[in-house]
């Protein structure tokens, strides 16, 4: 394995440094992320962020905002927290153990296992889904595998795999193995390093393993949102910073309720959001955007304002904004297209 990786390894400018935090924001962006969407966030970050004490030091509204389009904002929000942590307990320095990274907001089996491997080549496994489905293939693994029985077994075979002392480019090479070769579809066993011991190829399972849960229809929600105009201004308010795009800022809106017709919903929507009523003037535009675990239908409007002070009453904070500021405000990616859709 750690021949044909040396051999065969992809040139990933996260692979080019032992920099500990510049590994560790690698391996938090590659997160659920294709890692050709991670390269310029991960350039623009570092460049931002040289340090895990600039990073502590910032804003969590400029770290969102440089986040803005990767998705899973949770992450953004751990790492900037797990920063502070590093900055006031240890110093400034990545801690090098699974334990003490374990204590980091954000940071799982995984992304202990990736830091303390590769960047301080401790002998620690990490089993992500690449790695998931080398070993599911290798080992004929058919039972599911993100259940807690194979999970174990999987963590305890990633363990007894590595080399002693190698275990960061072993890491390495076998996610490399199952993101270019050994695929979810259509693997290229007759490349694959692993393939005369392959369990999986032996008996022609390959492209059946890992198991793959049964998909399901995802729940779709309806959503209004306003944007309201006063004074050509327009009128934005902050999620929470806890939860599904916590910290991002947004237009107000919520979901329809039954029985409801968009105008009714949007009015009733922003009186609970910030206490103001508005006036529906017209249709701007429907958004349809997918999440991990649910689909919305995003309905917007162009509003005015008719009466009230806005006063957050599920948000944290609110502005009036002129139209060309709102590229300086981290937004959801539905959001995005409601602005976008602004400029034409």
């Amino acid at each position: 394995m750690l021949e044909w990786f040396g051999e065969n390894a992809r040139d990933l400018p996260w692979r080019r440094t032992k920099n500990p935090y510049a590994i560790w924001v690698a391996e938090v962006m590659l997160q659920q992320t294709r890692v050709d969407t991670v390269e310029p966030y991960y350039h623009r970050f570092l460049t931002r962020f040289p340090t895990v004490g600039r990073l502590a030091r910032a804003r969590l509204d400029t770290v969102l905002k440089l986040w803005e389009g990767l998705g899973y904002y949770s992450r953004a929000r751990n790492l900037h927290l797990a920063a502070k942590k590093v900055v006031r307990d240890y110093d400034g320095n990545v801690p090098q153990t699974k334990l003490a990274l374990f204590s980091l907001p954000g940071i799982g089996p995984y992304t202990a296992g990736a830091i303390a491997s590769i960047a301080f080549n401790k002998n620690e496994p990490l089993v992500d889904g690449n790695v998931i489905r080398v070993l599911c293939r290798l080992f004929r693994i058919r039972e599911n595998p993100k259940s807690g029985k194979v999970q174990k077994r999987l963590w305890r075979l990633a363990e007894k795999l590595l080399p002693s002392g190698r275990a960061g480019l072993f890491n390495q090479a076998m996610m490399e193995l199952g993101a270019t070769v050994c695929l979810p579809r259509r693997p290229s066993c007759e490349v694959c390093p692993l393939r005369r011991i392959c369990s999986a190829k032996e008996h022609e399972e390959q492209e059946t393993l890992p198991r793959r849960a049964e998909s399901r229809p995802l729940p779709r929600l309806e959503v209004v949102v306003a944007v309201v105009y006063k004074n050509g201004r327009i009128l934005i308010d902050k999620r929470k910073p806890n939860g599904l795009l916590g910290g991002l800022w947004e237009f107000p809106g919520g979901k329809i309720e039954n029985g409801e017709s968009l105008t009714t919903a949007l009015k009733r929507e922003v009186r609970e959001e910030l206490g103001v009523a508005v006036r529906v003037k017209r249709p701007l535009v429907t958004v349809q955007h997918s999440y991990s675990h649910f689909s919305v239908t995003l309905h917007a409007f162009e509003c005015t304002h008719v009466s009230g002070t806005p006063r957050c009453r599920t948000c944290v904070d609110h502005r009036w904004v002129h139209p060309d500021q709102l590229k300086n405000f981290a937004f959801p990616a539905a959001n995005k297209k409601i602005i976008a859709a602004l400029r034409k």
